[in-house]
């Protein structure tokens, strides 16, 4: 059922928690978590899930770009260990090429023949 149609049966109509609850036969708390949600931000929007993932790449493409420059040829281990030496903040292997991806440096050797 929809959350809006619940919220407003409980406000407007002025219906207890427990009888919502039973009309739309959803839990007590289903129905105590979508008001307060409605009250508290205004909107009944579902919840983003999982947890905001942060890396300290984000924020530190200048220094990435210029490590990547003075050591052309690094491999990703070695980049890892560069950016933790130069900004202390140390990240892994995955973290690092997709950096690398999204800023456009791309990561395969050329081969000269």
């Amino acid at each position: 059922m929809c959350a809006s149609f619940i919220v407003a049966a409980h406000i407007e109509q002025n219906l207890s928690i427990r009888k919502t609850a039973a009309i739309f036969s959803v839990s007590k708390s289903s129905v105590q978590k979508l008001v307060k949600q409605q009250k508290i931000e205004g909107n009944l929007e579902p919840k983003p899930r999982g947890k905001p993932r942060y890396s300290h790449l984000n924020n530190s493409t200048a220094s990435l770009r210029e490590i990547v420059a003075a050591h052309p040829d690094a491999t990703l281990l070695e980049l890892c260990e560069l950016f933790g030496q130069n900004t202390g903040n140390w990240v892994g292997r995955t973290a690092m090429c997709n950096a690398l991806q999204k800023l456009g440096l791309n990561r395969q050797k050329n081969s000269e023949k």
